[in-house]
């Protein structure tokens, strides 16, 4: 019985630092737009759900994830563990898939060989993130749904509510626990340097340079290419990754 595996999005329109970057259009689309239809063109994927939050301004995210034909759901905007625990709680879901929404670029067959291999290893958690050698905005993370439903009953650091899989993370094997098993997906090179997510003013500027020279089709390698052969790095490469997390850390007592 093949099993099912269900990708979620979390998308909002609140960001201190780029407020209602996902709505932001380049070409006539949205960048959420964008990112949906790439991963629409995921085969390892049964349904695709964007999680946003109850805020008012956030309805627009949700009627448009609709619209456009996908699944969409609306949960706690600080509790994100509870939202995306919600989102799927009553898919019957073996694996679930998290990327996240400032991402317009992902690449649907860098999240199919991400899923493929952490299922074939049959591991809790796997992701090309454990281990940052992929640009900034192709994060993918695989996890069974056993995994999610244990965090959500148990995580109580602000970090680990408001960011979804630090919980799982902190009680891997590659940390000296016994709770759960993990495994990183490998990168041939480190491109640590590249950043293709949207954070920030100078992320957008990137992202459009990148749709308006190449399209929304190209692989992960070939933008990261054309950002290295173009020296576009200097446009955002001051930006610190993952600073949010980093912040919610701070918060943690």
């Amino acid at each position: 019985m093949e099993l099912k595996t269900v990708l979620v999005t979390q998308a909002r329109s609140g960001s201190t630092r780029l407020p209602g970057k996902v709505l932001k259009e380049v070409r006539g689309k949205s960048l959420l737009q964008i990112h949906l239809e790439r991963l629409k063109k995921c085969s390892k994927i049964s349904e695709i759900i964007v999680a946003t939050t109850v805020k008012e301004e956030d309805s627009i995210i949700y009627d448009k994830a609709i619209e456009w034909g996908f699944s969409a759901s609306r949960g706690s905007e600080l509790d994100v563990l509870d939202r995306f625990y919600q989102a799927v709680k009553d898919k019957n879901a073996d694996w679930i898939v998290r990327v996240t929404s400032d991402c317009p670029l992902i690449d649907p067959v860098l999240v199919d060989q991400v899923i493929d291999f952490v299922q074939e290893n049959n591991k809790d958690y796997g992701s090309n993130g454990l281990i940052e050698h992929f640009p900034d905005g192709q994060d993918v993370e695989v996890f069974k749904f056993s995994a999610l439903e244990l965090a959500w009953k148990n995580a109580r650091l602000q970090s680990e509510r408001e960011h979804v899989t630090p919980y799982i993370r902190n009680h891997a094997n590659k940390n000296g626990s016994n709770l759960f098993t993990a495994i990183s997906f490998p990168c041939e090179s480190d491109f640590s340097n590249i950043r293709m997510t949207v954070d920030e003013s100078s992320d957008f500027e990137l992202i459009k340079i990148l749709i308006n020279k190449l399209g929304v089709e190209k692989t992960w390698l070939e933008y990261t290419n054309y950002i290295i052969e173009n020296n576009l790095t200097k446009i955002n490469d001051q930006i610190i990754r993952n600073e949010g997390y980093l912040k919610s850390l701070k918060n943690d007592t």
